[in-house]
């Protein structure tokens, strides 16, 4: 089933996706600064002091990053990482 169809046919799981907006959109950033910066998963954990399954569960959201993680993710893709909290309600 695809997840639009899920989403119209079930509000308790259209819910519980949108709770999880801002995770998925993290883990979307990391992706993309990676892919941005031309790393494998196996080059961005070596330029971060890791290893590729720690990358791979950042990546996949099995696993949250802190904000150190972040900052080594960020300069190891040469990103800014920019943390910010919106007021209620805005997007």
């Amino acid at each position: 089933m695809r997840l639009q169809d899920r989403k119209a046919r079930d509000a308790a799981f259209a819910l519980a996706l949108e709770e999880l907006r801002p995770e998925r959109a993290l883990m979307r950033a990391m992706v993309a600064a990676r892919v941005r910066a031309g790393l494998t998963q196996a080059q961005l954990a070596q330029r971060m002091g890791t290893k590729q399954p720690v990358v791979a569960r950042l990546e996949a959201g099995r696993r949250s990053p802190n904000i150190k993680t972040l900052r080594k993710l960020a300069a190891a893709t040469g990103s800014r990482l920019v943390v910010r909290l919106d007021e209620a309600g805005t997007q």
